[in-house]
C-alpha cells in the first residue's frame, strides 16, 4: 500500500485525463478563441515529468495520518503533522502539506480545512458536502468519496445521462477496470451498480428498447439532494487547473440549476 500510495502526488492529472475530458477541452478551446486567446485547457500538471522526490515518503505518511483522522472524525494540529516530517525537512512542511492535501482532494475526495487559526488545527471532511461515509471493513480500506464525485462528474459531462460504455471508458483511463479488484475502490462494478445505487447516489437503468440490453447512469435522488452541478463542475475545473466559467455550456447549465434550486427554496 505504501509504495502504491507514493505515486499519488505524481498522478493527479493522469487520473483525470480520459477521453471525456476532450469535450471539456474542446469547449474551453472554443471559449478561448472567442475571447482572443489561444490554446486548450490542460491540467496545471499535464505533460510534466515527475522525478522521484525525497519528500514523497513524508507526503505518503501524512496522507495516511490525515485519512485516519478523517475516519475517526477528529481534528489534527500542525504539531501532530510535523511529527511525520523528519528534522531535515521541517522547513519544507508547507510543501509536504500542500502535496498531501492535493492528493487527498483529487484521489479521495477529501478536503483539509483550517478549523482554528490560533491552535493551527484542521478538520478533514469529504468534498462537496456529500454524506456518503462508508464504514471501512478493515484498516486498509480507503475512502471512496473521490470515486463517487468522478462518477457524478462523468454523468454531468455526458449530458446528465452517461452510457455504461462511457463510464467504463473513463474509468479505464484511471486504471479502474470492470471485474478487477482495485486497491482503493474494491470491485468497481459492485461499487457503482450496487453500492451507489442502494445509497441512491446513482440510477442504473436499461436503455428503453435496447436489444441487446444496454444500460445507462443518471444522478440519483441523494446526489441531487446533497450536491449540485455547480459544485461538481467546480471540483472538475479545480482538478483541471482551470475556472468553471471556461466551460461555458456546462457552466450555464449549472448556473440555471442553481437558480432553479433557489426559486424552489424561496417558493413562488
Amino acid at each position: 500500500m505504501l509504495s502504491t500510495l507514493q505515486s499519488y502526488p505524481h498522478s493527479q492529472s493522469s487520473c483525470y485525463s480520459p477521453n471525456s475530458w476532450g469535450k471539456i477541452d474542446e469547449e474551453s478551446s472554443i471559449q478561448e478563441e472567442e475571447e482572443g486567446s489561444s490554446g486548450t485547457l490542460t491540467s496545471s500538471t499535464d505533460g510534466e515529468s515527475f522525478p522521484r522526490d525525497p519528500l514523497d515518503d513524508m507526503v505518503t505518511d501524512l496522507v495516511h495520518v490525515l485519512i485516519l483522522k478523517y475516519r475517526l472524525k477528529e481534528t489534527i494540529t500542525k504539531v501532530e503533522m510535523l511529527k511525520v516530517v523528519t528534522q531535515e525537512y521541517k522547513n519544507q512542511f508547507p510543501i509536504i502539506f500542500e502535496k498531501a492535501s492535493k492528493c487527498l482532494e483529487v484521489i479521495f475526495g477529501i478536503d483539509v480545512k483550517e478549523a482554528d487559526l490560533d491552535s493551527q488545527s484542521y478538520v478533514v471532511v469529504n468534498s462537496l458536502d456529500l454524506t456518503y461515509d462508508e464504514i471501512p471493513s478493515d484498516n486498509h480500506s480507503m475512502p471512496k468519496t473521490g470515486f463517487l464525485i468522478v462518477i457524478l462528474g462523468v454523468i454531468f459531462i455526458e449530458g446528465n445521462c452517461a452510457s455504461e460504455e462511457n463510464i467504463w471508458e473513463f474509468l479505464n483511463m484511471m486504471g479502474v477496470y470492470d471485474g478487477l479488484e482495485h486497491f482503493i475502490y474494491g470491485e468497481p462494478r459492485k461499487f457503482i451498480t450496487r453500492d451507489l445505487v442502494q445509497e441512491n447516489y446513482v440510477e442504473y437503468r436499461q436503455v428503453p428498447n435496447s436489444d441487446p440490453p444496454c444500460y445507462e447512469f443518471l444522478w440519483g435522488p441523494r446526489a441531487h439532494a446533497e450536491t449540485t452541478k455547480m459544485k461538481v463542475l467546480k471540483f472538475l475545473a479545480k482538478v483541471k487547473g482551470s475556472d468553471p466559467t471556461s466551460f461555458s455550456s456546462w457552466y450555464e447549465e449549472a448556473l440555471k440549476d442553481e437558480e432553479e434550486r433557489a426559486q424552489a427554496r424561496n417558493g413562488p
